[in-house]
């Protein structure tokens, strides 16, 4: 996309949020703009989901606006940059012409869905997994790009080719690894209301060299010991520490004193007590992820596999995110990874037995035809919020394509073959430059390619036989742009003879 282009896209989508004095954050993740809004009541939602580049809109704490991968990290600086220079008048809102959105009745039920997710998901546990979330998506971007390079480099290692690049390739990928704890100190330090340099200092204790020659617990530390979750718990720690100094320290003496305590003490206990206590729960992380693919691999794929979609719609996946950094930071993938991200495939097999059984209602099939490549790419939401989800019954069934490709791949787990991902965020079609595994790539590419091949076929076919009931083909394969009802088309439509008994 262009840059302007991109500028266009988010010069269409500011007026439609309610205009620039209507939001009061901008953010992104790896596929949608994250907006917070003063007034939600100011969105024109069908209008912004009628723009070519928006693929959809999701409502939790803030209002998401998909983009898809690539896309979305270009519109972004250019919608904060107009929103930087709008004046303080408030600019009078144009006037919408009036658009019928694509399958208006499906998108008006996954509105109506959504809104009463976000108010489920508003639980103080949830609140907090969000908070972890937050830490830890700024740091994908680093991890697919360094899981890029680290893939291009093994693959350069076994063909030998290029031995004096090889080094320096393996540098730049693992450099970020290496130091992803301070990232995560810092991160921390700054959702949790603190001085983010602060958490990311105290956080890089666990990393320094010198914490070999510390003993605690009767045993010599290692660098790296307690990894993420260590950095994390040090961080909110420090967080802690540094707002009781600030209620209590002089203002005189607060710039000497404040940071000299918050690092002091916090690095105390997470030398003598975090580092080997994280260490120990990122172990057992580790060993908990091989054991379960190990033993009992294909029932663990299906059960990952087919629930991943409700923990999304619970906000529960989010619990997952340090899970899938501290495996990275361990083994150098995460396994879990390419199972969850079956159920994508599912969504994407249902979709396209959607597509076959209502082959009257343009207006779904539409919605379908046009979500359909972000969906091979991993971006489910249009799939999900559009087809699946207000439908119902299709909405299970892809769920069982998920557990079906899951079983696939977690089958294979269970025969040594694991399959993994150097990093987060990417699914579907997207996850193939990221894979990696304890056999050669060919293989661990083709064990990936057959659970989405089982994903795809088993999602279609539990839609395709079990996902409507009667009434619901007859109530939607209508042509709804056409204004044809469905009554009209089931009067058109003779019944089909009756086989002749005995056949």
């Amino acid at each position: 996309m262009a840059p302007d282009k991109n500028r266009a896209t988010a010069a269409a989508i500011l007026p439609l949020v309610g205009g620039a004095q209507n939001i009061t954050s901008v953010a992104h993740c790896m596929t949608r703009l994250r907006l917070g809004l003063a007034d939600r009541s100011l969105v024109d939602d069908d209008a912004l989901k009628a723009l070519p580049a928006v693929m959809g809109v999701v409502e939790d704490d803030t209002y998401q606006i998909v983009l898809g991968p690539g896309t979305v990290a270009r519109v972004t600086p250019e919608l904060e940059a107009m929103v930087a220079e709008s004046g303080a008048g408030a600019e009078p809102r144009p006037e919408v012409a009036e658009h019928a959105p694509t399958a208006s009745e499906l998108a008006a039920q996954g509105a109506a869905i959504k809104e009463a997710r976000k108010a489920r998901n508003a639980t103080p546990f949830k609140l907090f997994l969000r908070r972890i979330a937050n830490i830890f998506v700024p740091l994908i971007p680093a991890l697919i790009g360094c899981g890029i390079i680290a893939g291009f480099n093994g693959l350069l290692i076994n063909l030998e080719w290029l031995p004096s690049i090889t080094p320096a390739l393996a540098a730049i990928a693992s450099g970020f690894m290496a130091l992803i704890a301070v990232f995560v100190g810092y991160n921390t330090a700054k959702e949790f209301g603190g001085t983010p340099i602060l958490g990311g200092a105290v956080a890089a204790i666990i990393v320094y060299a010198g914490v070999a020659n510390i003993e605690a617990f009767g045993q010599k530390l290692s660098p790296g010991q307690g990894g993420v979750l260590g950095a994390l718990g040090a961080a909110v720690l420090a967080t802690y520490v540094e707002k009781w100094c600030r209620k209590w320290v002089p203002e005189a003496v607060d710039v000497l004193v404040t940071p000299t305590l918050t690092v002091l003490v916090s690095g105390l206990v997470t030398i003598f007590g975090l580092m080997f206590l994280a260490g120990e729960v990122s172990t057992g992380i580790g060993t908990a992820a091989n054991w379960l693919l190990d033993n009992t691999g294909a029932f663990a794929g299906l059960v990952l596999g087919g629930l991943f979609l409700p923990l999304v719609m619970l906000g529960l996946h989010q619990a997952l995110i340090p899970i899938h950094t501290t495996l990275i930071e361990q083994q150098g993938f995460t396994v879990l990874l390419p199972i969850l991200a079956m159920a994508g495939a599912g969504q994407v097999g249902c979709a396209i037995a959607v597509y076959k059984r209502l082959r009257h209602n343009t207006s779904i099939r539409t919605t379908i035809k046009s979500a359909l490549p972000a969906g091979f790419l991993g971006v489910g939401e249009p799939l999900i919020y559009g087809v699946s989800l207000p439908l119902g019954r299709p909405f299970v069934t892809a769920c069982v394509g998920g557990a079906a490709g899951g079983a696939f791949i977690g089958f294979f787990s269970m025969l040594g073959d694991k399959v993994g991902s150097t990093a987060i965020g990417p699914s579907g079609w997207a996850l193939f430059p990221l894979l990696d595994g304890n056999e050669n790539l060919g293989l661990t590419v083709a064990i990936y390619g057959g659970g989405l091949l089982v994903g795809y076929l088993v999602g279609f076919l539990a839609t395709y036989f079990f996902g409507f009931s009667k009434q619901m083909l007859i109530d939607l394969n209508a042509d709804v742009d056409a204004g044809e009802s469905p009554t009209a088309r089931a009067e058109a439509e003779p019944a089909p003879a009756k086989a002749p008994a005995g056949v």
